[in-house]
């Protein structure tokens, strides 16, 4: 059964709950769990193929391979984070042209100057407003299929202010653009005022980073304020390191993993987690010519 393009979920009246994914595994995981789309962020690339912080160290090659995994894996439309760009307005349309051919559904890309932290990171740094509505203009250029959606993220509240971030959206949504991301909000009511003055005329994003800068709320609390597209991108990582911290103490502990086996599947449930008996099924059509 084919699943519905995010364009498509876009025109529906509610809001799409999108959770982090960082290899095919989780991306496989989480489209059983039921859920509409999936979010790889550039942290989540950084933290499990590289042990480490989300500073600017993963380039677009490794960003591009990860989701080409997943989107081989998976139907569930996903949104990748294109940080920024990779470089210039030209860096950022080899940037889209490789996440569109990898198959990605909406392509973020931000106004920090290199190299990018977290956005809920301190100490960051902005490319100015011209040089990054000639970035989104060229990404929009690049794309082949307007099914592929550029969503313009500002973080520009944390270095400039909050005005100066509304500001920067409302150019970036003359821009174009498909979707509209202001990073790091304070507070309920900084929501309530960037939903107002935008969430009429284009989609808006709400970042859920625990322990971050913005209110942790539930996806039905950020769709009354007018989000249309809510991502917990590093939630995954987080809950998985947690427990692989618990998984390997009691393992070295014990000298052995029965202690956690009520934790765990076993071989034949992580076999049919990831449709084995399927995929013997499939080549053993093949073997008969």
């Amino acid at each position: 059964m084919t699943h519905p393009t995010l364009k498509q979920q876009l025109q529906q009246n509610r809001a799409i709950l999108a959770p982090g994914v960082y290899d095919s595994l989780t991306a496989l995981i989480a489209e059983q769990a039921g859920f509409d789309a999936l979010y790889l962020s550039g942290g989540a690339v950084s933290y499990t193929r590289f042990g480490r912080s989300d500073v600017g160290l993963t380039t677009a090659y490794e960003a591009v391979e990860v989701l080409a995994q997943i989107t081989d894996r998976v139907q569930t439309p996903v949104i990748v984070d294109g940080d920024t760009g990779f470089g210039n307005a030209l860096n950022t349309q080899r940037t889209v042209r490789s996440f569109e051919r990898a198959g990605a559904a909406m392509i973020q890309l931000e106004d920090q100057s290199f190299p990018k932290r977290c956005g809920h990171l301190a100490n960051k740094s902005l490319v100015t407003t011209a040089e990054m509505c000639g970035k989104l203009k060229a990404a929009l250029d690049a794309r082949r299929s307007e099914e592929t959606l550029i969503l313009a993220r500002t973080d520009a509240l944390a270095v400039e202010g909050f005005e100066a971030a509304l500001e920067r959206a409302e150019r970036y949504l003359e821009c174009g653009v498909d979707a509209l991301f202001v990073e790091a909000v304070r507070s309920p009511e900084q929501m309530d005022t960037v939903c107002r003055r935008f969430a009429d005329r284009v989609p808006l994003l709400a970042n859920m980073v625990e322990g971050g800068k913005t209110p942790i709320l539930s996806v039905s609390e950020l769709e009354k304020y007018g989000y249309r597209i809510v991502i917990f991108p590093g939630g995954t990582a987080r809950f998985v390191s947690a427990r692989l911290q618990a998984y390997f103490a009691s393992l070295k502990t014990h000298g052995t993993t029965k202690p956690m086996w009520d934790q765990m599947n076993d071989f034949d449930q992580l076999n049919e987690l990831i449709g084995t008996p399927e995929l013997i099924a499939l080549g053993q059509q093949y073997e008969q010519g």
